[in-house]
Formats: C-alpha cells, sequence, structure tokens
C-alpha cells in the first residue's frame, strides 16, 4: 500500500496549480509525447466554442444546426480544428482541453457580462491586478472574481492547507485534504480562466515578503484582507496605506464590508481609526509589537476594531466559547458566499471608477428578509 501511495504522489505534485499551454503549430510534438500517457483525458469541443464565438459576433442572426456548421466551416477557413486556437493540459486532474485562442475565449466568456460591464471597461478591468491575503474567505472571493474576470491578475496568499474542518465553507472536497489553499483557489482560477495570471505565495505573508506581494511586478490595485494573523492584518493596510492601495475586508457575519480608500485617502487612519495606537506603527514595528501578543489581547484589539455591537447574537456566543468547547472561529457558507459577493462587487465599482467611499457597510440579512 505504501509503495501505490509514493507511486501516485510522483505522478500527482500537490503543488501544481499552473496549466499548460499547447500550440500545435509550434508544439505538435510535445502534445504528441504527453498523450503517450493513456490517463490523460482529452476534451474537445472546438468547433462548438467556435459557433458559440460566431454567435456571439452576429447576435441579430439566427441559425439553423446546419448553417451554424457551415459558418464555422467557413471560419476555419481550411485550417484544422485540431490545430485552432490552444490546448490546455491541467496536470492535477490529468485533463486536456482545447480551447479558444486567448482573445477569443475571453470575448465569449464574458459575452454575458454585456452591458453589466461594458467592452471599454472590461478592457479596464483586465490591467488590474486584486492581492488576497486570506484563502478560507478569500477563496470565495478569488473565485467570484475570477468568474466575473473583473482583473487580469490574481495574487494570493496564505499558508495553511485544507483541513476536513474547513470544508464547512470552503469549496473544495476531501480529494483536496492536505493541499495548500493557495494552490486549491489557483487550480479552480485556472479551470474557470486558465489565462488570468494567478501569483501564489504558499508559505503566507511576512515581513519579509509583503513588499513583493504588494508591489513586485507594479503596484496591486486593491488588496483584499482576510487573514487571521492580527500582525499581518494590521501591517498589510499600513504598507498598503504607504503605497496609496485601497483595502476591502469582509467579516462575513453580519455582511459587514470594510473599505479604506487609502489611494484617495492617503492619511487616513487604519480601521477608521477605531485603534489610534495602531495608526502610529510602521509596517516593521508592527511585526515586532503584534506577532507575539496572547489570545487575550489579540481579542480585546478585535473587539475594539469590529466594535462588540457589530456582531451577531450567535458570533457573540461562538466567541465566548473559543478555545473552550471550539477551536476555530466560527463561518457559515452561506455568510462567506455573501462576502464574495460585496467583495467582488465593491472591488469591481472602485476598479472602474464608480465607488470612492471608505467606510463600514451592511448587508445584514436578518434585518433585510424578517
Amino acid at each position: 500500500m505504501d509503495q501505490v501511495l509514493q507511486h501516485a504522489a510522483k505522478k500527482i505534485n500537490i503543488t501544481d496549480f499552473r496549466p499548460e499551454f499547447f500550440d500545435l503549430k509550434i508544439d505538435k510534438e510535445k502534445l504528441t509525447e504527453l498523450l503517450k500517457d493513456d490517463s490523460i483525458v482529452v476534451l474537445n469541443t472546438i468547433e462548438k466554442q467556435i459557433g458559440e464565438l460566431i454567435k456571439t459576433q452576429t447576435p441579430s442572426e439566427r441559425f439553423s444546426i446546419e448553417q451554424l456548421q457551415q459558418k464555422v466551416v467557413e471560419h476555419l477557413n481550411g485550417t484544422d480544428p485540431d490545430d485552432y486556437g490552444v490546448w490546455v493540459y491541467y496536470p492535477w486532474n490529468k485533463r486536456l482541453v482545447h480551447l479558444l485562442g486567448e482573445e477569443e475565449f475571453i470575448s465569449v466568456r464574458t459575452s454575458r457580462n454585456m452591458y453589466k460591464i461594458t467592452p471599454e471597461e472590461q478592457s479596464t478591468l483586465r490591467s488590474k491586478k486584486i492581492a488576497i491575503i486570506g484563502l478560507s474567505v478569500g477563496q470565495s472571493i478569488a473565485q467570484t472574481i475570477a468568474t466575473e474576470r473583473i482583473c487580469g491578475e490574481l495574487r494570493l496568499a496564505d499558508f495553511d492547507t485544507l483541513e476536513l474542518g474547513n470544508l464547512n465553507r470552503l469549496s473544495a472536497g476531501v480529494q483536496d485534504l492536505g493541499v495548500p489553499k493557495v494552490v486549491i483557489a489557483a487550480r479552480k482560477i485556472a479551470e474557470i480562466d486558465p489565462f488570468i495570471k494567478v501569483k501564489c505565495w504558499p508559505e503566507g505573508i511576512s515581513e519579509h515578503n509583503l513588499e513583493d506581494f504588494l508591489s513586485g511586478g507594479g503596484n496591486a490595485s486593491i488588496l483584499v484582507e482576510e487573514c487571521d494573523g492580527f500582525d499581518i492584518k494590521i501591517a498589510s493596510r499600513l504598507k498598503a496605506r504607504e503605497k496609496g492601495i485601497p483595502v476591502i475586508m469582509d467579516t462575513n457575519d453580519i455582511g459587514m464590508l470594510d473599505v479604506e480608500r487609502f489611494d484617495l485617502e492617503p492619511t487616513r487612519p487604519i480601521f477608521h481609526g477605531k485603534a489610534e495606537e495602531l495608526n502610529k506603527l510602521t509596517p516593521t514595528q508592527t511585526f515586532m509589537h503584534l506577532k507575539n501578543l496572547t489570545f487575550q489581547e489579540k481579542f480585546g484589539y478585535l473587539t475594539k476594531i469590529i466594535g462588540f455591537e457589530n456582531t451577531s447574537e450567535e458570533m457573540k456566543v461562538s466567541l465566548s466559547e473559543l478555545n473552550k468547547t471550539i477551536t476555530g472561529w466560527p463561518q457559515l457558507a452561506s455568510a462567506v458566499t455573501l462576502g464574495a459577493a460585496i467583495v467582488s462587487d465593491a472591488c469591481r465599482r472602485i476598479l472602474l471608477g464608480k465607488f470612492t467611499n471608505s467606510g463600514r457597510f451592511f448587508v445584514h440579512f436578518n434585518e433585510l428578509i424578517k
């Protein structure tokens, strides 16, 4: 049995999250070599995708099946269908998928965003970079952002691996247990849209890599902060303010959304001034001062920052039982999903200049639906 498990581990690397691209005009030999592995599943719907492309380009036309097939033939113009577009291989599930090329793929995949997001806005969003710290709540946010395609690059950071207790709220399965959370998120994004650039920090964020996370390859357009580490929570805000990067945080208990527009308000106190003593620290001082806080000290800061009045009655009970009858911060899948929606919506509007406020906002279902 041990030999079987070792053999499987060699074939599938649990840290793989980047798909491989093959253009048959130049990569035919490489793809032929790959396909010597007869366990690979090939998925080829390229002609249907071309048909969908044609329909999106001529929305007023109504084609019969035969007419659309003829249009596909005309579109190929003698090109072998196998040579059209790009082949994408996902090593973690051994799927080889034939897709339209990048521009045509994006055009078709986002065609039903129209005109909720205009073509000009979609073009603007492609240049944006969104950084997310914390891939429990953040995983759902990252997946929603990618599905809506409101950026061209996602930066994901979390040091943790998936545990069984995470499956009450994360979009993952038992086959992912033990896999780094950033890898699970990055794989899902690649399966939705392999052309979105994803960078991963599986070691999490520290004083040594915060600068690179926020600014390596250009400043992040927005920081979404969803981490548990109190020192990272503060230091990332201080560094974001220093660089003029807006910060968004969803606390998901009663749909509470924090927005801090450091891009528009460069001297704005972090957390809306609710912990003035933290506002005076530098990022380096934050790591030194806060990383060794006791649980009680961290809880005191969190109570001051979030406000006990901004928690549900159920959460108050849960918090009183932390480290007594429960071991982790309580979260529900429905609240995490709501958080993904409101964070993604806020990110899109900030990136398009349609939302310029800082503040604390609530989408509290118990108050809205009763």
